[in-house]
Parts: structure tokens; C-alpha cells; sequence
């Protein structure tokens, strides 16, 4: 498993990859703010895994595999860019937003209750 640097831990760190992992078992427990670990390799990435922006402590897994339906993009690992958007939803919650140029975009259809 990747370890995590110490620094990631600061808050002060827009949107980023902090770490890579083989496969999903190894993806940590805690994760630092706004940091996501890929699953597999940059060249043939499987999954995405972060905490959800909401910050309520659900964690979100999006598959990246394009052979999956459906599937997400990360079109930029320097400065996480995630397309389409992300769309979680659960009784009496719905978070629906974007990952752009490593900063969340929250839709309009979606209120983030904290």
C-alpha cells in the first residue's frame, strides 16, 4: 500500500490525488481533506475513492475502468478533474457535484446538509 505523506495531512490542499493503491482493500480508512486515492496505476486506473465534499463522512468509490457502465474520467491527475459529475444520493440526502481544476462544484439540484 501507498503511504500517505505527512504533509498531504495540511489543510490547506485543494483537490489531489494523495496516494496510490493496487487494489481497493488497500485504499486507507482515514484520508486526508480533499484527498482521493486511485486504484491501479495512472496509466491504467481502476477506481477513485474520497471522502464526499459534504464532509458528513460517506466515502465515494467511482469506477474508472471504461469497460464499466457507467464510468467516470479523470481528464487531469495534477489538478483533479473528474467528468461527468458526481450524483450521491440517499434517504433525505442528495450531493450532486463537479470536480474541476481540483475544486468542487456543487449543482444546483443539490444542497449539501451539514
Amino acid at each position: 500500500m501507498s503511504q500517505i505523506k505527512w504533509w498531504q495531512w495540511l489543510p490547506i490542499f485543494p483537490w489531489r490525488i494523495v496516494a496510490s493503491v493496487e487494489a481497493a482493500p488497500d485504499i486507507p480508512e482515514r484520508l486526508p481533506r480533499n484527498g482521493a486515492v486511485l486504484v491501479g496505476t495512472r496509466a491504467k486506473p481502476k477506481w477513485l475513492a474520497f471522502d464526499c465534499p459534504c464532509r458528513s463522512g460517506h466515502r465515494i468509490s467511482i469506477p474508472l475502468d471504461p469497460n464499466t457502465r457507467p464510468h467516470w474520467t479523470v481528464t487531469d491527475l495534477e489538478t483533479l478533474s473528474v467528468h461527468p459529475s458526481i450524483d450521491f444520493t440517499a434517504p433525505g440526502r442528495r450531493c450532486h457535484y463537479f470536480i474541476r481544476r481540483a475544486r468542487v462544484q456543487w449543482a444546483r439540484d443539490s444542497v449539501p446538509k451539514r
